[in-house]
């Protein structure tokens, strides 16, 4: 199959991508390289054997978007589907700045399904988010839950699922997977790809190693006093490996799924704020200081996936627990002290 990645050159992208290839899959990648470099593609090459086709196109550019297709069309091997991942996706900067992320997120989705749909593409994975349940109703979380997006990043989310399910309802050729991931961490086991944040990582495994490093002097617990077994937060990490696979799985059983399908990537197991920090001191065999605060507007006690959907429709479940996650992200970050720069 022919795949098109967008955000292609990113954390969970590049990883797809490494996945598709090694399944046999012919991948093409799209990137703005905003939040990412270009060596990944060169990184990729190294893991897989294989180079893949890289186009430096924003999807809020409609008309390079759409010359993506053409090309491919005219090349006599049209695109066979899509995995979306581009997308801006920090949750605190989405508040601050809510009409770029509507802008980015769903605007160039919109220009994305218009360049499928006149190029005859009608087959989309989106990676989605665990975001859109907002503070959970029960636990775990099924993909039943209402949706209850509490954040302009997360709403983004929503509306792309929402815009997808028109589409697919309007077209009957149309076939859509909706992936709702919860927390990505680690790194290819190579250490050859990982994730690079820009300035200051807003999720806690790579503030984590950054702290490791000695970059910062403590990481921030906010709040010890949630109804959790050791009163920090727990949440739902997933293998970024896992998530590819994951999305592999998705790509090749969507002609078998109904027009539109949902699914939770998840482990089913939640690990706590302190059981995270601890996994890291073990890894990188540094310390790794504290500091207490209290807790943040927004956060919630506790958000744990219930993964069952995926194994019965897709045959898909996670492998590699917390252990793996964190020696992989330690032993990317020691070869790659400064990301790809």
């Amino acid at each position: 199959m022919r795949v098109l990645i967008t955000g292609g050159t990113g954390y969970i992208g590049s990883h797809i991508a490494v996945d598709l290839i090694d399944a046999g899959h012919d991948v093409e990648l799209l990137d703005n390289l905003d939040n990412s470099s270009a060596v990944v593609v060169d990184r990729i090459e190294t893991i897989t054997g294989s180079r893949p086709t890289f186009h430096n196109v924003d999807l809020c550019d409609a008309a390079a978007t759409d010359f993506v297709f053409a090309c491919a069309v005219d090349s006599k091997a049209p695109l066979d589907a899509v995995i979306h991942c581009a997308g801006l996706k920090a949750v605190g900067e989405s508040v601050e700045k809510p009409m770029e992320y509507y802008r980015n997120n769903v605007g160039g989705t919109l220009n994305l399904l218009e360049a499928m749909r006149a190029h005859g593409t009608t087959r989309i994975v989106f990676s989605s988010s665990a975001t859109v349940y907002g503070d959970p109703q029960f636990l775990p979380i099924t993909e039943s839950h209402p949706i209850l997006a509490t954040n302009p990043y997360g709403r983004t989310k929503a509306h792309i699922e929402d815009i997808l399910v028109d589409v697919a309802t309007a077209h009957d050729n149309w076939h859509v997977v909706l992936l709702r991931y919860f927390n990505p961490v680690g790194a290819h086991p190579s250490g050859t790809i990982g994730e690079d944040p820009q300035g200051t990582p807003n999720n806690l495994v790579p503030r984590l190693f950054e702290v490791a490093c000695g970059k910062w002097d403590s990481i921030t617990i906010w709040g010890r006093d949630w109804d959790t077994p050791d009163g920090t937060g727990v949440r739902d990490y997933i293998h970024v490996t896992d998530l590819a696979s994951g999305h592999r799985a998705a790509i090749e059983s969507l002609d078998d799924l109904p027009a539109v399908t949902t699914v939770n990537l998840g482990t089913g197991r939640g690990y706590s704020v302190m059981e995270v920090v601890e996994a890291v001191r073990h890894a990188s065999g540094h310390p790794v200081p504290t500091s207490d605060r209290e807790r943040r507007p927004g956060d919630v006690a506790s958000s744990v996936a219930d993964p069952a959907l995926a194994f019965e429709l897709l045959g898909w479940k996670a492998d590699r627990d917390l252990v793996e996650m964190c020696t992989d992200s330690w032993r990317w970050r020691s070869q790659n002290p400064d990301g790809y720069r």
